[in-house]
C-alpha cells in the first residue's frame, strides 16, 4: 500500500506492515525488561536471540548494533532503545549514529534546532534538486 509519508526520508511510521515486521524484534527488546533476560543477553547475545523469531538481516542488526538497521527492520525506537539502554547509551548517541554524527555533535544539533529542512522534506524533492 502506497502511504504519502513513505516519501519523507528516515521516516519509518509504525504502521501495522511495519508493525508486523518488526513484530519479533520487538518483543526481543521488550525482553531486556526483565533482569534474568538481560544477565542471559550478556553471557551470550547470539544464543539468546535464537528464542526469537527474527530474520537474519534483524539478528545480525542486533548484533552489530546497527540503530537505524532495526528501524528499518520493523524496529520500534522505544523498544529498541531498551537495548541501547542495555549497552549505556543514551538517545543522543543513538541519534548520533543514525545520523552519521557524534553523541556531542547530534545533542548540539538538537539544542540548535534540528536537522535543516533542506534535502529532508521528501524523496521526489532531492530527486528534481540533485
Amino acid at each position: 500500500m502506497n502511504r504519502d509519508y513513505r516519501d519523507i526520508p528516515g521516516t519509518y511510521v509504525m504502521d501495522g506492515e511495519h508493525c508486523r515486521k518488526g513484530y519479533h524484534l520487538n518483543m526481543f527488546c521488550m525482553s531486556l525488561n526483565k533482569a534474568e533476560n538481560r544477565e542471559a543477553f550478556k553471557a551470550d547475545e547470539a544464543a539468546y536471540l535464537d528464542r526469537f523469531k527474527l530474520t537474519s538481516e534483524q539478528r545480525e542488526a542486533v548484533l552489530n548494533r546497527d540503530w537505524l538497521g532495526m528501524l528499518r527492520l520493523g524496529g520500534n525506537i522505544y523498544y529498541t532503545f531498551k537495548l541501547a539502554a542495555f549497552d549505556g547509551r543514551s538517545m543522543q548517541y543513538v541519534g548520533g549514529s543514525m545520523s552519521g554524527v557524534t553523541e556531542d555533535e547530534f545533542r548540539q544539533m538538537m539544542i540548535n534546532g534540528g536537522r535543516p529542512v533542506e534535502g529532508n522534506r521528501s524523496k521526489e524533492e532531492q530527486s528534481n534538486n540533485g
